[in-house]
């Protein structure tokens, strides 16, 4: 069956690829054949065009976050940058919390397990800086800290100036790292005013292409390459670079400071969803804090529904929304996110993720109340799982 409507709600996943962004890229791809862009290595004029390119990139990327452009290093993604900064520190003493990306959370267990600490997180999924501290024991003091800006699934923004402040210490070298690639964008982002001396972030989820990152570090913070064989990067990430997806990431860093005002109209249908699902739909659970939160994620847990369920129900109708994160889609196991805050595998296999954008509209917000009580309602009537157990 072909839907009538197509709704994306599934921004948190990924943007799509801002016009301007793609006009940027295929110009500098037309360069790239005809000869005028080269190795951005290469001595030669054309080389030195794409290595200006690069430069420029690198400047309008720190101003996102109010960083110097030699503190900005180009990966192929966020996943790529927070395994570099987990690896980096592999046989130190590192302190994170469970609602992490998999990219913190899956090399911290490969490499890290033994040293790692993961501090609790509230039924928000809020850390308090409280539970950091400057231990003075060296043996058990965290020689990095990593704390997301806001999370994936759930969009609870963390308290990360408070705990970098925290656990600083005069005595003991303590590095903060966050991985900001859901706030990106959508909430102020500035290293200094958060403290932090290491930070990521992926192009896509701000209307860049897919293949590209960013790993702010500090001046004077020292961080081990994860990637070895070239001088690219000063030495700091080997690879020769890709202009056109650099300058992609240039240009959607720059629409996204200048659309940063933008995103309140996007917090208003939010929270016209919100307020939709409660009054329309009986036992829910309300996953996404109503305060302290990214103005384009809700997450609902439905009793009595399998989130994938109503998700491929949803995709019949024409509305792509997400049941957590996309980058563990693929797994049977509840949200991590969910189990850490609610400690509960029926909330967390029910739960589904709506993430907005700056295209969505009232009558896209609409079109979702129409159809989804009704889906709802269908899903119950097939369950054997009674409802009222929990909401």
């Amino acid at each position: 069956m072909t839907a009538k409507k197509q709704i994306y709600l599934d921004y948190a996943a990924g943007a799509p690829l801002d016009p301007e962004v793609k006009a940027q890229m295929e110009r500098i791809s037309e360069g790239l054949v005809s000869g005028e862009f080269a190795n951005p290595s290469a001595l030669y004029a054309a080389g030195q065009r794409s290595r200006e390119l690069i430069d420029a990139a690198r400047t309008e990327v720190a101003l996102l976050i109010n960083a110097q452009p030699s503190e900005i290093i180009f990966t192929s993604g966020g996943t790529e940058s927070n395994n570099t900064v987990i690896q980096a520190f592999a046989r130190q003493v590192i302190w994170t919390t469970p609602i992490e990306h998999p990219s913190i959370l899956e090399p911290l267990r490969k490499f890290a397990r033994q040293k790692s600490r993961f501090v609790p997180v509230d039924a928000e999924g809020r850390v308090s800086p409280k539970n950091f501290y400057r231990d003075p024991n060296p043996k058990y003091c965290p020689s990095l800290v990593s704390v997301m800006l806001a999370n994936n699934e759930i969009g609870t923004i963390e308290p990360v100036r408070e705990v970098s402040m925290k656990c600083r210490s005069p005595k003991y070298k303590t590095l903060i790292h966050t991985d900001v690639t859901q706030a990106i964008g959508k909430i102020p982002v500035d290293v200094n005013e958060l403290k932090v001396d290491l930070l990521s972030f992926s192009a896509h989820k701000i209307g860049g292409p897919a293949g590209i990152g960013v790993l702010y570090v500090r001046k004077n913070a020292h961080v081990r390459p994860l990637l070895s064989g070239g001088n690219q990067e000063r030495g700091r990430r080997a690879g020769t670079e890709n202009v056109m997806l650099i300058a992609g990431l240039a240009k959607a860093a720059k629409l996204a400071r200048a659309r940063l005002v933008d995103w309140g109209k996007v917090a208003e249908f939010r929270d016209e969803l919100r307020s939709g699902i409660l009054k329309e739909i009986p036992h829910v659970i309300l996953n996404s804090p109503k305060e302290g939160c990214l103005p384009n994620i809700l997450n609902v847990s439905f009793e009595a529904i399998e989130g994938e369920a109503l998700q491929l129900m949803l995709d019949e109708v024409g509305i792509a929304v997400s049941t957590g994160s996309a980058c563990a889609s693929s797994k049977l196991e509840p949200s991590h996110v969910i189990m850490a805050t609610r400690n509960n595998a029926e909330i967390a296999h029910g739960s589904v993720r709506f993430s907005l954008g700056l295209d969505t509209t009232a009558e896209d917000i609409q079109y979702v109340m129409e159809v989804l009580p009704g889906i709802v309602k269908k899903l119950r009537d097939m369950s054997t799982v009674k409802v009222g157990k929990y909401a």
